[in-house]
């Protein structure tokens, strides 16, 4: 028996769907998901291509009351940009969780899971950020930097950016970008330290495997959101300011031992000093009570489930309507 298949572009996803507070709700929604139990999510498939400066990620999740899963495949070559093509890209192929039949073929170059990404920032800073956010920090200065920013600024809304990236141009770029987005005023520096010393919200966007962050540099009042070590290998934050920060906080423990912050914390023997150690899901669902105070200093790891990707392209099917090219299999 043929049934349709929906197939749509990178244009038309985007006409579909935004980095808006209805995608932060969706991503928050599928955190709660997670926390109740019962969702399968295997781990990360990960490839990691060196030679070619190059990583592929393959992740999925079947998610209970849902009527859908998404298997998503996320290329990243970050040699791209020197030959004018961007460093992510890659495909969604949402299945009935009925049937296993395909239901639609998403071939988003990795939109979409740039607004998943950006989305859990933001209900990251949304659980765990200080109520008053004046000053936001972002290391990294690409595409995830602009939309970290954007999306903590739908639940935070700072006045003040302060901008740090390796290459002075792109960091001048990404400040000025942010500036004429958010109507907000933005500040470069030439190392990581003051943007952690002086804001109070900072989210790191980069692939670096040496760390970024230092302990010393935390401050009372400070929310860190780190979602560049989402690999084995890599690290952004110092493990010992896993240890200093008054809890720390797992999109999934489980990945972030093999391919987080908690990896390198482990390695240096400091994972049995950390404070804390929970899920983002149990402080949406309360089993966890969060930010006790605006003293409090956090840390958010964001390895990127597949959790994620599946109700973001549950949301997506659900809206398309008439929407797209349909192809009879």
């Amino acid at each position: 028996m043929a049934h349709d298949i929906r197939i749509l572009t990178e244009a038309e996803l985007r006409r579909i769907v935004a980095l808006d507070l209805d995608t932060v709700d969706v991503i928050d929604r599928a955190f709660a998901a997670l926390a109740a139990g019962g969702v399968m999510m295997p781990p990360i498939l990960s490839m990691d291509l060196p030679e070619v400066h190059g990583e592929v990620d393959v992740k999925t999740a079947y998610i209970p009351g849902f009527d859908s899963f998404a298997i998503k495949v996320s290329p990243g070559f970050f040699d791209n940009p020197k030959i004018g093509l961007p460093s992510l890209n890659g495909l969604m192929i949402l299945f009935s969780a009925q049937t296993g039949l395909v239901r639609a073929v998403f071939l988003d170059n990795g939109y979409l899971t740039d607004i998943r990404t950006a989305a859990a920032g933001a209900v990251a800073a949304r659980y765990l950020a200080p109520a008053t956010v004046e000053t936001a920090g972002v290391l990294g200065t690409g595409v995830q930097a602009r939309l970290q920013m954007q999306a903590a600024h739908l639940v935070r809304p700072f006045r003040h950016l302060m901008v740090w990236g390796r290459d002075r141009t792109r960091a001048e770029a990404c400040a000025a970008d942010l500036a004429q987005a958010l109507g907000i005023t933005t500040e470069l520096c030439e190392t990581p330290e003051p943007v952690v010393r002086q804001s109070q919200l900072v989210v790191t966007t980069t692939p670096s495997r040496d760390p970024l962050v230092q302990a010393d540099w935390l401050h009372p009042g400070l929310h860190i959101t780190a979602m560049g070590s989402d690999q084995t290998g890599k690290t952004e934050i110092a493990p010992k300011a896993l240890v200093v920060a008054d809890f720390y906080v797992c999109d999934r423990i489980s990945q972030c031992e093999v391919s987080g912050e908690l990896e390198a914390a482990h390695a240096a023997g400091l994972e049995q000093d950390i404070r804390e150690i929970t899920e983002l899901g149990a402080i949406i669902t309360r089993a966890h009570p969060g930010r006790r105070s605006d003293s409090d200093i956090t840390i958010c790891d964001l390895t990127g489930t597949g959790a994620q990707d599946t109700a973001i392209a549950t949301h997506v099917f659900a809206r398309l309507g008439d929407a797209g090219l349909s192809i009879e299999v």
